[in-house]
């Protein structure tokens, strides 16, 4: 295999280890459960993860601050940079970065991963896994990342780590089998002491919703990390750090499959841990969330939200048998301290004066789940030099929105809120509607696509919920971040009925929440409770003509538009991909994000489609819930 000729001495070193357990000689390096004795560490570990290219400040944010409702600046990345700076006064501390570095803002379209880099490069982390959406724009692209990250002028170059991504020798990851783009893990000594930090991404996401090379092999999680833990258990090293893109869920799935796994930092979920009820946001779990792993020994597990908006801190204590004792520390939001409140009229919302400002921000000292800080100047000034050509293509207004328009990946999960700070999009992940600004989208292909009886785009795709007021090029890239064009197939009714089975049983089957289907034209009745094959009833499409809805006839032939990652097998989409690898389907060449802009142009506003017509009609959980339409 590749990774084997990649890591040539790291094999022979395993081998002569492997001959000195057999011959009985008394060393560390050869593991097992009588392990000897380990000096005593505390590990500090300062994180964050799928940043996806939010280098600047999401204004506008709402929290409750001292109870009251508050409109504040959270995130940008040079307030990262400044986090990162303070925590280096904490002792033996690791700086990483859990994936999904990459994608998701105009500083990427414009710019292809080097304004992350190079921002990146203010912190200087200890190690940064691969996700999913580094693969979007392929291996040639994620290699080019690499690059840029690893020789970007810090005095320790970050070490790109993922253990269950196998290159082809050849390719733009493995040049050459010596000169691999990333490693398996990486070692760091912590206060005398070797910490391994072991890299993992999401398999079949990745495969499914990025474009990867097809020569490229990612290996089911479980086994690929375990065999990683083992070789650097027999170079001797006691304390393992799992640097997952894998989710929140199955990060604590996969503690317990482990062994010798310590701490996990994740990302991929995007999900906050901790107490925020007193600032009105909700959370997956408490921050750490202590688990055990196959030993039955404690591990901790961390992650830091999204877009830069939080900060996490753990602190990990060692025992002299390297067995955690302890674990605490604290996923921090990350604000600027400028506050605008309610004004007396219920409608305007004003900056608070100086002095009202700067008790506010003592008050906030105080706690914990809250973090005041001003940007980085060195990052900031970093982040000027790209900032001319995005804030002139970001000012452009191209319409508007007459209603918050609100994002939600799959109708009923309430652990996926997509509301964006949004207050009247909070509850939309409950309704049967699921959501407005897919459903928007799906009607700007339909239009765009003359030809097209209807148009399907999945949930992962759409990005953001979209508020009332200016409609920006920004909201446009932000919305639509890929590079997708949209393709029209010839298909009949059932097989259109088909893919939007598969692309359900992504989500119900699979785990997976950017694979739930929207479209334009079409509607149906969900029971996600039902098996495969089942789920779908009522489908039906409406004349582009008259605007009437009738049942869909499956011996017909329709022409169906959507995106070429849905239209290539993307999400589970494998009807599509029947049809898309025998070449029967017309490429557009029409950018999606362009036609969203376009359609936006021509009608000059934006609004909720009428109920009637919503893909979903009819929405079962797959827990047997009936969701309300309203």
């Amino acid at each position: 295999m590749p990774a084997s000729n990649a890591f040539a001495p790291q094999a022979h070193r395993l081998a002569s280890l492997a001959l000195a357990c057999a011959v009985g000689l008394n060393l560390a390096a050869c593991g097992g459960s009588d392990d000897p004795d380990f000096k005593p560490i505390e590990l500090n570990i300062a994180h964050i993860n799928d940043h996806h290219s939010n280098l600047e400040a999401i204004p506008n944010f709402q929290l409750k601050l001292d109870g009251v409702d508050t409109r504040v600046e959270i995130g940008g990345f040079a307030r990262q940079t400044a986090l990162f700076k303070e925590a280096a006064s904490k002792p033996n501390l690791l700086k990483l970065h859990a994936g999904d570095a990459i994608t998701g803002s105009l500083y990427y379209t414009f710019f292809k991963g080097e304004a992350d880099a190079k921002m990146m490069n203010t912190i200087c982390f200890d190690a940064v896994t691969l996700g999913n959406h580094e693969f979007d724009d392929g291996d040639a692209s994620a290699a080019a990342f690499i690059d840029m990250l690893t020789k970007g002028g810090c005095p320790t170059p970050t070490a790109v780590i993922s253990a269950n991504i196998v290159p082809k020798v050849g390719t733009p990851l493995l040049p050459t089998a010596d000169k691999p783009a990333f490693r398996p893990y990486t070692i760091k000594k912590v206060d005398g002491v070797d910490v391994a930090i072991v890299g993992v991404a999401t398999d079949q996401k990745t495969k499914q919703s990025s474009r990867p090379l097809e020569s490229t092999q990612f290996l089911e999680p479980v086994a690929a990390t375990q065999k990683a833990i083992d070789e650097v258990r027999a170079l001797g090293v006691r304390h393992v750090v799992l640097l997952s893109h894998l989710g929140y869920d199955k990060d604590k799935a996969l503690a317990a499959q482990l062994t010798d796994v310590d701490v996990i930092i994740g990302g991929d979920s995007h999900t906050l841990l901790g107490d925020f009820k007193a600032q009105g946001v909700e959370s997956a779990g408490a921050y750490p969330t202590v688990v055990k792993n196959k030993d039955g020994d404690t591990v901790c597990i961390g992650q830091a939200w999204e877009y830069a908006k939080a900060f996490g801190l753990m602190n990990v204590k060692f025992d002299d048998r390297g067995r955690v004792t302890a674990c605490g520390g604290q996923a921090s939001l990350v604000i600027g301290d400028n506050y605008l409140r309610l004004g007396s009229d219920g409608k305007t919302w004003a900056a608070l004066a100086d002095a009202e400002r700067a008790a506010l921000t003592a008050r906030l000292a105080g706690q914990s789940a809250v973090k005041v800080v001003a940007p980085d100047a060195g990052a900031t000034q970093v982040l000027d030099g790209y900032k001319g050509k995005v804030t002139e293509a970001k000012a452009q207004v191209i319409g508007s929105a007459t209603q918050d328009l609100c994002l939600v990946r799959v109708p009923g999960d309430t652990k996926d809120n997509r509301a964006g700070g949004i207050a009247s999009c909070e509850q939309a992940n409950t309704l049967a509607r699921g959501s407005d600004i897919s459903q928007v989208v799906a009607e700007a292909f339909l239009y765009q696509a003359k030809r097209a009886d209807f148009a399907l785009q999945n949930a992962g795709g759409v990005r953001i919920s979209v508020p009332a007021g200016p409609v920006t090029m920004n909201t446009a890239f932000t919305l639509l971040p890929f590079n997708n064009v949209i393709v029209e197939f010839e298909l009949t009714g059932a097989q259109v009925v088909a893919a939007l089975e598969d692309g359900i049983s992504a989500v119900v089957d699979g785990g997976s929440t950017g694979p739930y289907p929207y479209a334009a034209g079409l509607r149906w009745d969900v029971d996600m409770s039902r098996p495969k094959g089942q789920r779908l009833s009522n489908v039906q499409v409406r004349n582009k003509a008259t605007g009437a809805w009738s049942a869909i006839d499956p011996a017909r032939t329709y022409v169906l538009a959507t995106n070429d990652f849905v239209a290539a097998g993307g999400d589970g989409y494998a009807t599509l991909a029947t049809l898309y690898k025998a070449g029967k389907y017309v490429n557009t060449y029409l950018l999606y994000t362009q036609s969203f802009v376009d359609y936006v142009k021509a009608k000059g506003s934006i609004s909720r489609p009428a109920r009637s017509e919503y893909s979903n009609q009819t929405v079962i959980t797959k827990d047997g819930v009936r969701l309300p339409n309203d």
